[in-house]
């Protein structure tokens, strides 16, 4: 274009207009970034890893300036609420003390570790177990919920988003009673219940598998197994709805004040965040509001301490092996302790061992035992060869994010489902650890480590974690700053939510459509059982039908 024989004035006039659209433009960015780095966020945690995970979103919303504000009982086992942080505790008090609560929690945990019982007396055990652990719910949720002190104050806190995990109780009552919007961050088992049921995401049993229990399924599956799959899906749907119908929607219908479900309020969530990804998950359907955080705490490992590292390179060209049941699982019985130590023994690699138990009798000088020991960082050394883990979220993503092949000795909960996701895809032996004899465990760190197949496919999946657009942390920390700049993410809250069974499936549809093709078919009969009467039948002069009668004549 040719601007020739501007004035003077309007040269001028030209450049204070772009300023003035720069000036704009950066005040526009300001307050979209003032609006985010404003955000004050409500956190209700879960325990054991699930808060320890939680805690890496934590930290990473109070890196980019955000208020985070964490809520929890006097009676978390886990959550230590005494310590000062970057972040603020908000504690409610729980009639049931700390000791008990860990009592409970210390119950659930064994319940799955004795292998003495008969059937009968696990099923009182497990009957017992979630009567007292119910109690422990109803008392977390009427502590948080029939505070009318803590209720005022976190109104008038006006928080832009609530956080949190499932394993904590009444946290969707909770959105509902401060009217902020829900992000929910989870891995939940039993052939996606929650996700399923309340999140409404779509399982066809066809071909996405239910939960583990001994031989797994996966999205490959043969007519019987779709069977067997089906039969599953039933079963867990029966268990799941019955148990939230006496439980769960019992104790929400008693709080809200009027009928509601578990599955109803929860399902109101604005983002799932869910900790796994295509790494570990089967080809499946998402819904919009469903987001891949798997992972999301995992990070380059870190120079090991002089005494880990000086154990670490005795080891020499064998490597070592890092064994670790998680935050919840310290010791063993003797019996088991007995038979994983004579194992370890068995092989030439050094072995670091996070126990807390009383030491075996037949540890071996190639093991040592560690109360705590930073498993990340080991897992992301060179010289790690196996991961002898229970299958909890946390532990597998950080053996995907290294790429370290594991022996699976899952518990309880999704651990048997996640080792087993690990055994079909190639990066993992898996074993009974009630039943396993020192041979079993022997024998199967021998494969993984001598197997070249179970190390190559480890590291298939690491790429397949590490090639993102956006890292899992990044990502949960996007879309908890999207639900509070929006205002929420309903516009990616699929329709299902409000629709009956019979509609979600269109039942009544097919009925509709189903009357209409009897109606006509009916009507098709009739109108055709008339016409043959007009047709093949002779009308009488009193007005009677009679039958035709052919005579025959002779001649």
């Amino acid at each position: 274009m040719y601007l020739g024989h501007c004035s003077p004035d309007h040269t001028a006039l030209i450049q204070r207009h772009k300023h003035f659209s720069m000036i704009c433009g950066t005040i526009f960015v300001l307050v979209l970034l003032c609006g985010v780095e404003a955000g004050r966020v409500l956190v209700l945690p879960g325990e054991y890893s699930h808060w320890h995970n939680m805690r890496t979103i934590v930290d990473a919303l109070v890196e980019k300036n955000h208020s985070v504000t964490v809520l929890v009982s006097s009676s978390s086992p886990t959550v230590q609420h005494t310590r000062k942080e970057r972040f603020n505790y908000n504690v409610f008090k729980a009639n049931m003390q700390k000791e008990e609560a860990s009592a409970i929690w210390s119950e659930f945990i064994h319940l799955w570790m004795n292998d003495t019982v008969t059937t009968y007396e696990r099923f009182s055990m497990i009957r017992q177990v979630m009567s007292d652990f119910m109690e422990l719910v109803t008392d977390t949720c009427k502590g948080m919920l029939h505070n009318e002190d803590l209720l005022h104050t976190l109104q008038e806190s006006h928080y832009d988003v609530l956080l949190s995990d499932p394993m904590m109780p009444c946290a969707d009552l909770m959105a509902e009673m401060l009217k902020i919007p829900h992000v929910l961050s989870l891995r939940s088992t039993f052939a996606y219940t929650f996700e399923q049921f309340c999140g409404q995401l779509p399982t066809p049993p066809s071909y996405v598998p239910a939960v583990a229990v001994q031989d797994h399924l996966t999205d490959h599956m043969s007519f019987t197994e779709r069977v067997k799959n089906m039969l599953l899906y039933i079963m867990y749907t029966s268990l799941f709805r019955v148990n939230m119908r006496f439980t769960y929607d019992q104790l929400y219908t008693e709080i809200w004040g009027k009928p509601t479900t578990m599955c109803e309020t929860m399902g109101k969530a604005d983002i799932w965040l869910i900790r796994t990804y295509w790494d570990f998950e089967y080809p499946r359907p998402l819904l919009p509001n469903f987001k891949f955080v798997g992972g999301l705490h995992c990070k380059p490992a870190k120079p090991l301490s002089k005494e880990l590292e000086k154990f670490v390179q005795s080891s020499g060209d064998h490597g070592v092996v890092v064994f670790s049941l998680g935050s919840m699982i310290n010791n063993l019985t003797m019996e088991r302790a007995n038979t994983v130590a004579s194992a370890l023994g068995q092989i030439p690699q050094k072995v670091l061992w996070r126990y807390s138990g009383k030491t075996p009798e037949t540890l071996a000088p190639n093991t040592k035992l560690y109360d705590w020991m930073p498993q990340n960082d080991l897992l992301g050394h060179p010289k790690t060869k196996v991961f002898i883990t229970h299958g909890g979220t946390n532990g597998l993503y950080e053996a995907i994010y290294h790429g370290v092949p594991m022996v699976g000795l899952p518990l309880f909960a999704d651990q048997p489902d996640n080792m087993m996701h690990m055994k079909t895809k190639g990066a993992a032996v898996v074993l009974d650890i009630n039943t396993m004899e020192s041979k079993d465990l022997a024998d199967a760190l021998k494969t993984v480590l001598n197997n070249l197949s179970y190390k190559e496919s480890i590291m298939r999946l690491s790429r397949i974690h590490h090639d993102q657009p956006m890292k899992p942390l990044d990502q949960a920390v996007f879309w908890i700053e999207f639900v509070m700049r929006n205002k929420g993410a309903k516009h990616l809250r699929v329709q299902a939510h409000d629709l009956s069974w019979y509609q979600y499936h269109c039942l009544d549809v097919l009925a509709f459509l189903l009357s209409i093709v009897a109606l006509i078919t009916f009507l098709f009969i009739k109108t055709c059982s008339f016409f043959f009467r007009k047709c093949f039948r002779k009308t009488r002069p009193d007005g009677k039908a009679q039958k035709s009668v052919k005579k025959n004549k002779k001649e």
